[in-house]
């Protein structure tokens, strides 16, 4: 059972790190802005191509060896567990390797053949999208709350019939493999990091959709529809993580309430379905949205306006990867290299929207 989760896992991460290129938008890539009409360079294809088939190589290679090695070994679930996670960490950082590797090769051959150089830099400010935004409300992501505090008073009222022992982890059968003493804060900890991760998501989605809505300056109406989109369906994937996890959580708090709750069969399923249905809403929401809505499908077939490009904002984004504009208002922004939406370290707002909970969910995990 956990080398199968393992190995969906891995291949699913192979997969989307391989992808990830032809995700983006075509003015986008490895973290670079490439003006159109060079967006099709016949070098930049290479690179792609070069980095996917790099990727997905050594990923499938990995993954067979660790097929190999686990079946052919009687051992224990920590070692292929630890197997596992030391091949998604190589995996990653194989690719985050090529990432650089080709960012700097795009920034060079842009800078030698000086694209963009003679065309005209124009931001499109449009503020009839924003009413159009169909992005959720917020009211949305904090409905999940009041059931967690529901469920903090109730594990109030069981303090008494709750177990001498409460488990702090479960393992990838969903049993509980560690445990910490019963007090007035061990019975509640779970909520607590559920209300903060809940808090973390309201305000994500609610900052996120303050945020710019950025329009293609040579394919304005084209573009409009892809942000809406891609804003639209990022706010209903962050509200179903939500939903899920709350769901999964609470299940878990009630199980250390009423321990035959379910049985081993639903204490399974529970945090597989959970990773299911994320992976599966993760995928679909790459593989038909993409990044900034690149790969929605349009009724129009715009021409690009001739002699006009985006500003280039590489200068403010560090390897590609990291965005610091202190002159930016949006806290989160687009990711270049990825699906989905990324900080603005330049914006101090992002660091107590993200960090400021990780720190929480970090202190309590530590005081169990």
């Amino acid at each position: 059972m956990v080398l199968t989760l393992f190995l969906a896992i891995i291949l699913f991460l192979t997969i989307m790190q391989a992808v990830i290129p032809y995700l983006l938008k075509k003015t986008i890539v490895f973290g670079v802005t490439i003006p159109e009409g060079h967006t099709d360079d016949k070098t930049l294809a290479v690179y792609k191509k070069t980095y996917s088939a790099t990727i997905f190589f050594m990923g499938s290679i990995g993954l067979l060896i660790y097929v190999f090695w686990a079946l052919s070994n009687h051992l224990q679930e920590e070692k292929i567990v630890f197997a596992g996670l030391i091949l998604q960490f190589g995996i990653l950082l194989i690719s985050m390797a090529l990432y650089l590797y080709f960012h700097i090769r795009t920034t060079k051959r842009k800078r030698e053949h000086k694209w963009g150089d003679n065309l005209k830099r124009v931001r499109v400010a449009d503020l009839t999208s924003r009413s159009n935004d169909e992005m959720l409300p917020s009211l949305m992501f904090a409905l999940p709350i009041p059931i967690t505090f529901g469920l903090i008073g109730y594990t109030a009222i069981q303090y008494g019939a709750m177990p001498d022992l409460i488990p702090t982890h479960w393992g990838p059968n969903g049993q509980p493999d560690a445990f910490t003493e019963k007090n007035r804060f061990s019975v509640i900890a779970l909520l607590l990091i559920l209300l903060v991760m809940q808090g973390m998501m309201l305000a994500i989605n609610t900052f996120t959709k303050k945020s710019g809505v950025k329009l293609n300056a040579s394919k304005r109406n084209s573009s409009r529809i892809q942000q809406l989109t891609f804003r639209k369906y990022t706010s209903w994937l962050l509200f179903l993580v939500s939903i899920s996890m709350t769901v999964l959580l609470g299940f878990l708090q009630l199980t250390t309430i009423h321990g035959d709750l379910g049985g081993p069969f639903l204490m399974m399923a529970m945090p597989l379905g959970f990773l299911f249905v994320i992976l599966l809403a993760t995928a679909v929401y790459a593989f038909k949205v993409g990044q900034g809505g690149s790969r929605v499908q349009l009724e129009i077939d715009e021409e690009p306006i001739a002699g006009v490009t985006d500003p280039d904002d590489d200068a403010f984004w560090k390897a590609g990867v990291f965005y610091v504009n202190k002159n930016d208002p949006s806290i989160f922004v687009e990711k270049r290299f990825g699906v989905g939406w990324t900080m603005n370290f330049g914006n101090p707002m992002g660091y107590l929207i993200i960090f400021v909970p990780l720190l929480i969910i970090s202190i309590i995990s530590f005081l169990l």
